[in-house]
């Protein structure tokens, strides 16, 4: 049985790279370039190994691939995330029915938006796609110890928004968001943008937010 409608939840929880906004390109852009930079080469591969996973994760496995000590892949990925966000200052655009469902739900239930993104990159992706002002709450990994797959970032989410996580509803597109939802209490609904990415332990897998559109 599929999950009830998106509007009849006291409050929706997005992830923002990859669901929100059309981002994952971006990243990817930003991540060849790191390789490039350090004379790697960042195949496909490495992206489905990374996405959506936490920035301690992507450390040790940057430093891993590009052979270097693992004390220093936390400055990798502090310099990816100087790319990424010259990035996304340029333009960053919704991914499909996202936005649109942001608006279809304003005023209808409570909006949050929990990301594995620093602050930095979270305020200026939404800056860029206009969009500073949809969510009432923003988790990022700036303010949890643990970021997903982790529970602590919709935990917080749902205790800003007032909001019990059985009351609230996960919007994901990645294992580890699905994994931080579900063990944070929330029913997640995931939308994956690549085929390879296995969400299969979400309650419900769809292929656009564009679905939701109309049980909204």
């Amino acid at each position: 049985m599929s999950p009830p409608l998106p509007h009849r939840y006291r409050a929706v929880v997005f992830d923002m790279d990859g669901l929100l906004l059309d981002t994952e390109i971006l990243w990817h852009r930003a991540e060849v370039e790191l390789f490039r930079r350090h004379g790697g080469e960042f195949s496909w591969d490495d992206k489905m190994a990374v996405i959506g996973t936490s920035f301690a994760f992507t450390a040790r496995y940057f430093a891993e691939r590009l052979g270097r000590p693992l004390p220093e892949g936390e400055a990798l990925v502090h310099e990816m995330i100087e790319i990424m966000h010259a990035e996304l200052q340029q333009d960053v655009e919704g991914r499909p029915g996202a936005i649109e469902l942001v608006r279809r739900l304003t005023g209808r239930t409570r909006l949050g938006l929990a990301s594995n993104s620093p602050r930095l990159l979270v305020d200026t992706a939404l800056r860029t796609a206009g969009l500073t002002d949809a969510f009432e709450v923003i988790v990022t990994s700036d303010d949890v110890e643990h970021a997903k797959p982790a529970p602590d970032l919709y935990l917080l989410a749902c205790e800003r928004l007032g909001v019990a996580p059985s009351d609230a509803l996960a919007l994901e597109d990645s294992p580890s968001g699905v994994a931080a939802a579900k063990a944070a209490g929330l029913t997640c609904i995931a939308v994956p943008q690549f085929a390879e990415t296995d969400v299969s332990e979400a309650d419900r897998v769809i292929d656009s937010l564009e679905e939701l559109l109309a049980e909204a």
